[in-house]
């Protein structure tokens, strides 16, 4: 097909020249053919996720394009870094409401900034036009018969979140005008919701250590039932390990902290277990990786029930509290 004149609008297929075709590492034929060819590393199985960013409902529609092409593949190498898995290929499906050159470039530069931080090959996709829709599917490696499930925590088991949940949630409340927050914090929270950092090294990591995974994406609470439910297990939170504390010094309000840290979505924190006898070399592992992981509270028996402990050794029993998209 010749290409489009300077005046014209691009065609689909310059865009995706333009835009989506860089030199690969790892796939055998990527863009440019009607499927692409991968191969999977000995002794590997391939894990893969596919998550959709609808404007509205997943962003706010003035978000800056660099930041949601970041967005749009970062929040998939979390859903491999929950696993344990090693994000390799990635495959974009993307409406768009028009042929806007400069934000599709935007765009494509903070996808790609994405890409070469954690080593991913675009290796094919679709563009159409339509309500902006960017959906993006990941196809990862981990080593056979090690990556980490929903299913594997038992009671007894630590409770550890990484990170600093709540941010996310946090900058979405201060763009909207609903918190006012110091100006570094404010950056901070925003930085989080739009360029989130997803835990990969951390996931890959933990195999072996971690019984049950997930990252936080629709809120602490609600994604912890998801591990309750799979693992048939209750799980007590101990409110005075909360990492609260940093939330706080940034001007939040203590309601507002609260409810951002355990029920606010966009974290793409890992949220695990692991048995008691691993303390010291998780200790040892968040100060290798500069990540703070913080021990908020341990399983127990009593299946599906989840309870808060407050510093007097009081409990209640809080009711998953994530983000429904169809609430």
């Amino acid at each position: 097909m010749p290409s489009a004149s300077a005046h014209a609008t691009p065609s689909e297929f310059d865009l995706i020249r333009r835009h989506f075709t860089r030199q690969t590492r790892h796939t055998d034929l990527a863009v440019g053919d009607d499927a692409a060819l991968i191969r999977a590393r000995p002794g590997m199985q391939l894990a893969v996720s596919t998550d959709m960013l609808v404007s509205g409902t997943h962003f706010l529609a003035d978000t800056d394009p660099q930041d949601l092409g970041w967005k749009t593949l970062a929040v998939n190498v979390s859903d491999l870094a929950a696993m344990g898995a090693e994000p390799r290929w990635a495959f974009l499906a993307l409406a768009l409401p028009a042929a806007d050159d400069a934000w599709i470039a935007a765009f494509a530069g903070g996808l790609f900034a994405c890409a070469e931080a954690f080593g991913i090959d675009l290796a094919g996709g679709d563009t159409t036009r339509g309500p902006l829709n960017l959906s993006l599917t990941i196809i990862g490696e981990v080593p056979n018969g090690t990556a980490i499930t929903r299913a594997g925590a038992r009671p007894g088991d630590d409770l550890w979140v990484s990170g600093q949940p709540g941010r996310a949630a946090l900058g979405l409340a201060a763009l909207r005008g609903e918190v006012a927050l110091s100006a570094t914090g404010r950056r901070q929270c925003i930085d989080a919701l739009q360029r989130p950092q997803p835990r990969a090294a951390l996931g890959q990591a933990l195999r072996g250590t971690a019984s049950a995974m997930l990252d936080v994406s629709d809120g602490l609470l609600g994604d912890l039932s998801h591990i309750l439910e799979c693992s048939r297990v209750g799980a007590v939170i101990d409110a005075a390990t909360l990492p609260l504390a940093a939330l706080l010094a940034i001007g939040a309000p203590m309601d507002k902290a609260g409810s951002c840290l355990l029920s606010g979505g966009d974290d793409y924190e890992l949220l695990f277990s692991a048995a008691p006898d691993a303390r010291v070399s998780l200790s040892a592992l968040a100060t290798r990786l500069k990540l703070p992981l913080h021990r908020i509270g341990q399983l127990t028996a009593e299946a599906g029930t989840c309870l808060l402990r407050n510093e007097s050794g009081q409990c209640i029993s809080v009711p998953p509290g994530g983000y429904d998209h169809f609430a």
